[in-house]
C-alpha cells in the first residue's frame, strides 16, 4: 500500500470535496482507494495502481477548483471516465489525440477538464445565469458561439435544448439576429393524442411545450409572451418549414431523432443569411415506427466531414437533472446491453470518436451481471428460464 499527498490548504473543501465529502465517495466507489484530508492536504492510500489514476482525477478537480469551478458530480465522472479511457500509461488507450501534452513530467495529462472550460461563454438573463455544469456543455457553448450548424446528440437531461435555447436568447438580446425560430418534429411519443380540439397552434402546443419551459425559465413571462406576439420568438412544428427562407434568424430543431432524412435535409436547407441552426436530439428515443430512417442517425455520416459544421456528443456523465435520472439511463444501458444484446448508450450509431469505450464499458459490467430471465423457445407460453 502506498500514500500520496498533495496539499489544498488554498481552496474551499467544500467547492472541492462537495458538501459531506459527496465528490470524494464518488471516487471511492469507483477506484478503491481511501481519500481523506487532514490539515489542508490531501491523502491518498490504496495499491498503486489505484492511487495512480485516484491522483489523476484529483489533480484535474483540483485545477478546476482553482479557477473558481465549483466541482459537481459531473465533474467527478468525466474525470473518472477520462481516466478510465486514457489506459493505464495515463494516454489515450486508442491513440485519438484527446491529450494535451502538458502533462507532470510522469507522462500523466493534466488540465484537459479546466481547459474544456476555458473560453466557455455564461449568459446572465432576466430570471437567472446560464454556466457550463459539465465539460462538454463548456464545449456546447463554445460550439454555439463559433459554429454556424452544431448538432447536440446525447441522452436526456444534458442541457442540449436548454443551453441552445438560452445561446438563442443571448444572440437576440446581442441583436446578432432578430429572431429565434423553435422548431419540433410533431410526433407522438408511442401514443395515441386522437383528434386534438382547438385551432392549429393549439393542436401542436403539446408537442412544443417544453420550448416554452425553456423560454419561461429565462425571461419574464410578459417579455416571453410580448416577443411570440410580435413573431420574434417564433414556435413551430417542422411541417411548417417547408418552403421558407430564414434569414437573420437562429433556428433551433429539438427531438431532430423524430425526422427522417427527407425532413432534415429540408430544415438544413432552409438557411438564409446571417441565420444559425441548432439540431438536438436523443437517439434512444426514436419514436418512428422504423427508428433506422432518423434523420438525425445517417446525417451524422453524410455531413460529417463537413468542416464548418459541428457535432458535439454527451454522454450520461453530463446529465444534470436530479441525480437519479443518471442511474435510470444507466440502468437502461446495461439492460439493452444485455437482453437486446446491442448498445443503446443515447449516442447509438454515431461518429463520436469516444462512444467505442463508452459502448465497451457497458458491455463489460452488463457481462459481470447474471444472465436475464429470457423466453425459452421450448416452453409452453409463459414460462420462462435462467
Amino acid at each position: 500500500m502506498i500514500v500520496r499527498k498533495f496539499p489544498i490548504e488554498h481552496l474551499d473543501p467544500i467547492s472541492l470535496l462537495g458538501h459531506n465529502d459527496s465528490n470524494v465517495r464518488q471516487i471511492e466507489r469507483d477506484i478503491p482507494v481511501r481519500i481523506t484530508l487532514r490539515d489542508g492536504t490531501l491523502s491518498v492510500a490504496g495499491e498503486e495502481q489505484d492511487v495512480k489514476p485516484a491522483v489523476r482525477v484529483l489533480e484535474e478537480l483540483v485545477e478546476l477548483a482553482e479557477r473558481g469551478k465549483v466541482i459537481e458530480d459531473a465533474d467527478v465522472a468525466t474525470a473518472l471516465g477520462q481516466v478510465r479511457r486514457d489506459g493505464p500509461n495515463g494516454r489515450p488507450a486508442n491513440g485519438n489525440g484527446h491529450g494535451n501534452g502538458n502533462g507532470n513530467g510522469h507522462g500523466e495529462p493534466k488540465g484537459r477538464l479546466a481547459e474544456a472550460y476555458d473560453g466557455a461563454p455564461g449568459y446572465t438573463f432576466d430570471r437567472k445565469a446560464v454556466r457550463p455544469r459539465t465539460p462538454t456543455q463548456a464545449l456546447y457553448l463554445k460550439a454555439l458561439e463559433n459554429n454556424e450548424v452544431v448538432f447536440g446528440i446525447g441522452p436526456a437531461g444534458t442541457g442540449k435544448t436548454y443551453l441552445a435555447v438560452a445561446a438563442a436568447v443571448a444572440a437576440l438580446r446581442a441583436k446578432k439576429v432578430d429572431r429565434i425560430i423553435l422548431v419540433r418534429p410533431a410526433v407522438e411519443a408511442g401514443e395515441s393524442l386522437g383528434f386534438l380540439p382547438g385551432d392549429m397552434q393549439e393542436k401542436v402546443d403539446p408537442y412544443l411545450r417544453p420550448m416554452y419551459d425553456a423560454l419561461a425559465d429565462l425571461m419574464s413571462y410578459d417579455k416571453m409572451r410580448r416577443y411570440l406576439e410580435m413573431g420574434v420568438i417564433e414556435i413551430a412544428p417542422l411541417a411548417f418549414m417547408r418552403g421558407r427562407t430564414l434569414s437573420n434568424a437562429f433556428v433551433i430543431l429539438d427531438e431532430a431523432q423524430n425526422t427522417t432524412v427527407r425532413q432534415m435535409k429540408m430544415f438544413l436547407t432552409r438557411l438564409g443569411l446571417n441565420s444559425r441552426a441548432v439540431i438536438t436530439g436523443d437517439l434512444t428515443q426514436i419514436d418512428l415506427r422504423s427508428p433506422e430512417t432518423s434523420g438525425l442517425v445517417r446525417i451524422q455520416s453524410i455531413l460529417g466531414h463537413v468542416a464548418d459544421i459541428k457535432f458535439v456528443y454527451f454522454h450520461p456523465e453530463d446529465v444534470v437533472r436530479h441525480r437519479l435520472v443518471k442511474e435510470i439511463i444507466h440502468a437502461f444501458d446495461i439492460y439493452h446491453a444485455r437482453v437486446e444484446k446491442r448498445i443503446d448508450d443515447g449516442i447509438g450509431a454515431t461518429l463520436d470518436p469516444l462512444a467505442a469505450h463508452i459502448q465497451d464499458e457497458i458491455a463489460a459490467e452488463a457481462a459481470k451481471l447474471k444472465a436475464p430471465l429470457l423466453p425459452d423457445e421450448s416452453s409452453p407460453e409463459g414460462e420462462r428460464r435462467v
